[in-house]
């Protein structure tokens, strides 16, 4: 708990953001060792001016720090801080990920399978029902489905995952002391048991405007795939996809009549090569590689029982991924205690046997 009181005062040092906050912990080697340097140490790491510095020794920080952990305490919140192994693996190696999240809810964040459904805040009928229907086709696939909760094509998405069994994720814009809108507390309550409510805002933190283009990084960070259901030529939705694309994530949008005014979104991010055109989830499923039959979560231990035992270095490896599913290079050598160059050799051996395989932004599974 005491390490966990100087994770959460890292994320309330005025103007440190995610990149600079984790220069901080790779320099000082953790966020305690952070607020126990001394002032003039402290500005000579690059980027950490004597504001920062001056920002970073006031003890009232960790005042603040302590009010939101009894509020954890009190709500039974799992607080995860970017290097914690259950922190989401998908959103782990974006430069621009939060440094703590505040999660409530029962659903693994590590979700084999991650769907972002968003959309217009004021669909027509044809919207809902596309995205209703577009659940419904889902749901042999067994994904999570993860939107933020707002008005329109958000709040459809959770309600008909909710009805149909599946696990449901809402990235909130603000922090979790309260529910915006009001009117979708009782979804949000259900959700709590039947997916969960995510977010990097501390509790007191109130739905300004300005938080909604932040949260949408978390949803496309989070996701294996974006769906855009309905949506305006600007907006929210729109940002969610260029973002997820920027992360190399599968975006797809549903095509509409060309004078409407929510089809101009969708519209826009096909011609752009932005989104591939869908119609259901069967054309999805077929481009990410989903299999209805596949078990959730089962891994396959076909190949790897084909190799000899490994070394003891190469075993610890496999096991840390094995624990995490999928796991960034950074996460790895800070668990293992390896430097990047022994862990590097460790990776390409068991790359040459097939044990391991690597993904974009340095990130490893098992085969």
């Amino acid at each position: 708990m005491k390490d966990l009181l100087y994770k959460v005062a890292l994320t309330k040092i005025p103007l440190v953001g995610a990149v600079t906050a984790k220069n901080l912990v790779s320099y000082c080697g953790g966020a305690r060792a952070i607020f126990e340097a001394r002032k003039n140490g402290l500005m000579k790491i690059p980027g950490i001016g004597i504001q920062t510095a001056s920002n970073i020794v006031n003890q009232s920080i960790l005042s603040e720090a302590e009010k939101e952990l009894s509020f954890i305490e009190e709500e039974n919140i799992t607080p995860l801080f970017y290097l914690d192994k259950d922190y989401p693996q998908r959103l782990r190696h974006n430069d621009d990920a939060p440094i703590m999240l505040y999660f409530k809810g029962t659903c693994n964040l590590n979700h084999h399978r991650t769907i972002g459904i968003v959309g217009t805040r004021t669909p027509t009928p044809q919207g809902i029902s596309l995205c209703e229907t577009l659940v419904d086709e889902l749901t042999p696939y067994k994904p999570l489905i993860i939107s933020g909760l707002a008005y329109g094509i958000d709040v459809s998405a959770h309600r008909r995952s909710l009805g149909k069994g599946l696990e449901t994720l809402a990235v909130l814009g603000h922090g979790l002391k309260r529910i915006y809108p009001a009117q979708h507390r009782k979804t949000a309550f259900a959700m709590a048991g039947q997916g969960g409510l995510l977010t990097e805002f501390a509790s007191h933190v109130a739905p300004e405007r300005e938080n909604f283009p932040m949260r949408n990084r978390i949803v496309a960070g989070l996701c294996d795939v974006v769906v855009v259901v309905e949506t305006a030529k600007r907006g929210g939705s729109i940002i969610t996809a260029q973002l997820a694309s920027g992360y190399n994530k599968d975006v797809f949008a549903f095509p509409g009549r060309v004078k409407d005014k929510f089809s101009q979104g969708c519209h826009y991010l096909i011609k752009s090569n932005i989104a591939s055109l869908t119609v259901g989830a069967e054309d999805i499923a077929t481009v990410v590689g989903w299999d209805k039959k596949e078990e959730a979560g089962k891994e396959s231990t076909r190949q790897r029982e084909l190799f000899y035992a490994l070394t003891k270095e190469e075993n610890r490896v496999v096991n840390t991924i094995q624990q995490s599913e999928e796991i960034g290079i950074d996460q790895l050598s800070y668990l293992l205690k390896l430097s990047n160059s022994e862990l590097a050799a460790l990776l390409l051996n068991l790359e040459f046997r097939g044990v391991v395989r690597s993904l974009p932004g340095k990130r490893y599974v098992l085969t």
